[in-house]
């Protein structure tokens, strides 16, 4: 259990769709531990596998005083509500830019041990669940913004100081059919 370095935007990792998971063992309860200890040594609300640069479906949460991970994630949505609101990203450290997302999710999954496991989340919960099962699908939450917050989140991006235009970044639209009609 050791806090872990982040992989940061332009890092293909965080382009690649992950694998499932099909070991629950020891080494899966040691990923889980770390994704944990990293997520909260930098404050953050979610952090997926890949962020750490490993290809796996997992990601942990800390949201509205619920610390938890899931495994092998699928969504569900009750509904068509949406919200719009602040979203950031640690693998994009400081920049925060207006997402749509889903008002409310159902996330379906397993725990560390392989149990089944399912999040009914509102509001941040939901938004953090929908965000980092994106990452597993290669998907950041730049790719769900529309192309005028795009741009403006590509230029601060540019002006970040931890960019590297040696490694210049690719900003790609979503695979996934938006509910908004974002990210095509």
């Amino acid at each position: 259990m050791t806090v872990q370095p982040i992989r940061l935007f332009g890092d293909p990792v965080l382009r690649t769709p992950a694998e499932p998971v099909v070991d629950f063992d020891a080494e899966l309860r040691r990923l889980v531990a770390d994704l944990t200890d990293t997520m909260r040594e930098q404050s953050g609300a979610g952090l997926a596998a890949p962020q750490l640069g490993i290809g796996l479906r997992v990601f942990t949460f800390d949201v509205d005083d619920v610390l938890g991970h899931l495994v092998n994630p699928v969504l569900e949505f009750p509904d068509e509500e949406e919200q719009d609101g602040q979203e950031g990203c640690l693998s994009i450290p400081g920049l925060y830019f207006d997402t749509k997302r889903r008002m409310n999710a159902i996330a379906k999954g397993f725990n560390e041990y392989g149990d089944p496991v399912q999040i009914v989340g509102t509001g941040m919960m939901a938004r953090c669940v929908q965000h980092e099962t994106d990452h597993l699908d290669g998907v950041l939450f730049l790719d769900r913004l529309d192309a005028g917050r795009r741009k403006e989140a590509m230029k601060a991006i540019r002006q970040a100081e931890w960019y590297d235009p040696a490694a210049p970044p690719a900003v790609k639209v979503s695979p996934h059919a938006s509910p908004f009609g974002l990210g095509r």
